[in-house]
């Protein structure tokens, strides 16, 4: 398998069927009796946050850890602990037990930075913007399957959100063996030596040291916490739209599938441009066009209006991720190249926490206000961004040129 196929793998699985029965947890626990109808939203956006808070301590410890020793072991870690999580949910009969599910997560995560230093590490340079696109369309194509799959098993074969959390499971370990056997390993450029809580520690305050990476991360981190109070409430507002109960699938698989696959489609475009014109331009572009789909979501009159900014969001988001690490990997010195880019999901983790959490504040004003704050927070990160791409590089990526040189 290439050296890029594990990874792919691995995201199209993990954002596979977890993707249409995640979406719909609020409403299982809420027909078992768990968790009352009033209460969902609330429950929704601090449930989303729990196992970003749980995995954040981890992931400097993953990155090196990966680099040290092995990043194809970190990855198929990965996979196993997923496998153990979607049984463990597929079992929760009430809401504490999904709660410890969710906490079980943060076991999980630091799997895609280290998926990007080895596809780093093995692609030509001049092919980067456009391996980083497809890179990043391959967690949107998993969506897109997910709810597909989710709903065919709630509606048509009369499942529920368990089976269908026991198949992803099923999948999670066949990704992992999968990847044991047919993908090999890439060691990075320079292997860290030392004790892994003193190189942690190093990669961190060596991140944080860089003033290029410092931008990036905040504009990152911006970008992550709009997503986030959005991606809590897109079930509930496509509900919301349908006026249909939280008990049916209703458009659910339609819109998210037929959005996500779209996305998909679209985003390695943004990296073909970038290969062309630059990273930095194609950053603004694409956060400015997240910022303008996410305020077009609460104001769709029917479900073909979400569906089509739902998929300029998730193909601007994809577009987003590929011009960060693009600019992480080709401006940042070879010797920290690394360790900069295990730590590239810092900001997703801290907006994992900060944009569910304001999202369950938000919500008391109405489920369309969390969709307006969130669209606000990504103009702040356009700003950011534009500040940002005014500012000269290290020389690595000039508008006009690819990262090639």
């Amino acid at each position: 398998m290439a050296p890029s196929a594990g990874p792919l793998l691995d995201r199209l699985v993990y954002r596979g069927p977890r993707s249409g029965s995640d979406l719909r947890l609020p409403a299982e626990p809420a027909g078992r009796g768990g968790v009352a109808g009033p209460d969902i939203p609330h429950f929704v956006g601090w449930l989303g946050s729990l196992f970003f808070l749980t995995g954040l301590p981890f992931i400097p410890l993953w990155g090196v850890w990966a680099d040290k020793y092995s990043r194809k072991a970190v990855i198929i870690r990965s996979a196993l602990v997923e496998a153990v999580v979607f049984g463990v949910i597929a079992a929760s009969a009430a809401p504490w037990q999904l709660v410890v599910g969710m906490l079980l997560v943060g076991f999980q995560l630091g799997n895609s930075g280290v998926m990007m230093a080895a596809i780093h590490d093995a692609t030509p340079r001049h092919r980067f913007g456009l391996a980083m696109g497809l890179f990043a369309a391959s967690s949107p194509l998993g969506f897109g399957a997910g709810p597909a799959i989710g709903t065919f098993m709630l509606d048509q074969l009369h499942l529920g959100s368990s089976a269908i959390f026991g198949l992803a499971a099923l999948l999670s370990v066949a990704v992992a063996v999968m990847l044991a056997l047919w993908s090999r390993e890439v060691r990075p450029e320079v292997v860290p030596t030392g004790s892994l809580i003193r190189l942690a520690f190093g990669a961190v305050r060596g991140v944080m040291a860089d003033p290029i990476v410092r931008w990036l991360f905040v504009v990152y981190g911006l970008v992550f916490v709009g997503r986030q109070m959005t991606t809590q409430y897109i079930v509930l507002l496509i509900h919301e739209v349908e006026r249909t109960p939280l008990g049916v699938a209703g458009s659910i698989g339609l819109v998210l599938g037929v959005a996500t696959i779209v996305g998909a489609g679209l985003s390695p475009l943004g990296g073909w441009i970038a290969d062309r014109l630059g990273f930095r331009p194609v950053l603004v572009a694409a956060i400015g066009g997240i910022a303008i789909s996410s305020a077009a979501l609460p104001l769709a009159p029917n479900v073909t209006w979400l569906a089509v900014a739902y998929s300029v969001a998730i193909a601007f988001q994809a577009v987003v991720g590929a011009m960060v690490s693009g600019l992480l990997a080709t401006e940042v010195p070879s010797e920290r190249r690394s360790a900069t880019l295990n730590l590239i999901y810092l900001p997703l983790y801290l907006g994992g926490i900060a944009g569910p959490a304001l999202g369950a504040t938000v919500v008391t004003a109405g489920l369309r206000s969390v969709f307006f704050t969130a669209a606000a927070v990504l103009a702040g990160s356009l700003v950011v961004a534009f500040a940002f791409a005014r500012k000269s590089g290290r020389g690595a990526v000039a508008v006009g040129s690819g990262p090639g040189g």
